[in-house]
């Protein structure tokens, strides 16, 4: 082999990428500094060791393709992949070629298609719990209004009422996790203490644990706080300890730590996907269980994925997890091998906000009123529960399917009307966002209540939502919408 480059190919010594060139049998004529480099990068001595297979093979069919035209062979090399490009030079019964390390572009490839896959799944997620929102806001309604009627339920089937009431409850917070995954649920944000979060938790975690999993907590002192819900953080740690638990079914270890760490660029491009750079609070919880292979973990955070037998789970608290803490502005981070347990590190952004009085919801006699209430859902019986639900509470009640109807009736009585209640997102004309605007403009006094079964996403970035004052989060009951409608008439 000559160490001299080829007069045609003068340029070879000073390009950073690999080049090489090969004569009609699959000799190698040349190779530049950063072939030889490439090949040292990889603990191989010679050169030839990295050559994809059948090298000849692809020599006489460069010669074979008419020039420009290329032959491109993909190759692998312990954990790094290689494209090499061969070209017809001059003369003709030589070939040049071309390596480039396609490792880190694969791996993007790789997360991206991840991302969106989540994605894809998340918007899939968020409809389903949309739709079943509004299945339970009907639910919720018609056992509201039997519960409020002691004399409409024969006292024998009082209990089958209450019965369908829990239901519905325990699947409007199915609902909730769905959200919490698609990033769609409404936050309740306020400046949080992680340190004084987690300490809360200790005693449902150890609860939760079981007495063969040990327990240890670490603290950092000076923990910036972070600006979060707090219930929905709970969530997180709590759904973290009880997956580490189902890979401990024999007992072992489990260490909730809390620090601060400054992420750098380095840091970032090594994990590309999600990462940003910064101070950041982490969150860490690691436990001795069994572990899990790289194909578990390219999937772990896909909702309805488990390793779980078929029954004994649903495979929501990674997923739930995943979203509430992107939906925070943050990111998990989990390093786990089969046998050698898993570490889950969460990282969220610090405040320098200080905590403030919470809203808080009087849970006084459920309050009346008098006042004209235009009421606009495109779903009928859930238009009908609001109507007869407001009408027992003494509201005047207009109601619309969509925009259309809406304006026809704001048109004919917006000189009485002092509330707007509408659903976000309608499919025949106006969005209920901007139904408000056009009245607000007219009657800058009317007072404008959203609903929605999506929440944040059919909210739109320019309306800032105070659940209770100008917003309700489907499903909802009676006494719910009551407080949440004479408190937005009073504010």
């Amino acid at each position: 082999m000559s160490d001299d480059p080829p007069s045609d190919c003068s340029f070879a010594e000073d390009n950073p990428n690999p080049v090489l060139q090969f004569d009609a049998s699959g000799g190698l004529r040349y190779a530049n500094a950063s072939a030889h480099a490439m090949a040292q990068s990889l603990g191989r001595k010679e050169l030839t060791e990295i050559f994809p297979p059948d090298l000849p093979r692809y020599i006489k069919q460069c010669l074979e393709t008419p020039a420009p035209a290329q032959v491109r062979v993909d190759s692998t090399a312990g954990k790094r992949t290689f494209a090499w490009r061969f070209f017809r030079g001059h003369p003709g019964n030589t070939v040049h070629c071309q390596v480039t390390d396609t490792s880190e572009l694969q791996q993007l490839e790789a997360q991206l298609r991840h991302a969106q896959k989540l994605d894809s799944v998340g918007r899939l997620a968020a409809g389903i719990a949309h739709d079943f929102n509004n299945v339970l806001t009907i639910i919720k309604g018609h056992t509201g209004l039997l519960r409020s009627d002691p004399t409409a339920v024969n006292p024998a089937l009082r209990d089958s009422v209450q019965q369908i009431a829990q239901a519905a409850e325990r699947g409007s917070k199915l609902t909730n996790q769905l959200l919490s995954f698609s990033r769609r649920n409404v936050l309740r944000l306020r400046p949080i203490d992680l340190n004084e979060l987690i300490t809360n938790l200790s005693a449902m975690l150890h609860r939760t644990l079981g007495e063969d999993v040990t327990c240890q907590f670490r603290y950092a002192s000076d923990l910036p706080r972070i600006h979060a819900d707090p219930a929905l953080i709970e969530q997180v740690v709590l759904n973290l300890a009880v997956n580490a638990r189902e890979a401990m079914p024999k007992g072992g270890q489990l260490v909730v730590s809390s620090s601060v760490v400054e992420i750098d660029a380095a840091y970032v491009q090594r994990h590309p996907t999600d990462a940003k750079p910064g101070q950041f609070v982490c969150l860490t919880v690691s436990d001795t269980g069994c572990g899990m292979d790289a194909a578990t973990l390219s999937r772990v955070f896909e909702p309805f994925f488990t390793t779980r037998d078929s029954g004994e789970g649903r495979g929501l608290g990674l997923a739930t997890a995943y979203g509430i803490v992107k939906q925070h502005h943050g990111w998990i981070e989990i390093r786990s091998q089969p046998g050698q347990g898993s570490t889950f590190r969460v990282f969220l952004p610090p405040t320098q906000l200080r905590p403030t009085d919470e809203l808080t919801i009087p849970h006084e006699q459920v309050p009346r009123g008098t006042e004209t209430i235009l009421v606009v859902e495109d779903e009928a019986p859930v238009r009908w529960i609001l109507k007869e639900a407001l009408g027992k509470l003494g509201y005047t009640v207009l109601e619309a399917g969509n925009g259309v109807e809406a304006l026809a009736l704001w048109h004919q009585h917006h000189a009485t009307i002092r509330l707007l209640l509408t659903d976000m997102v309608m499919p025949v004309g106006l969005t209920g966002q901007e139904l408000a605007e056009r009245f607000t403009n007219q009657e800058p006094d009317l007072k404008v209540m959203y609903m929605s079964g999506y929440s944040l996403q059919a909210a739109g970035k320019d309306i800032p939502l105070l659940d209770g004052l100008n917003f309700l989060a489907k499903p909802f009951d009676g006494a719910r919408l009551a407080l949440a409608i004479r408190q937005c008439l009073d504010s």
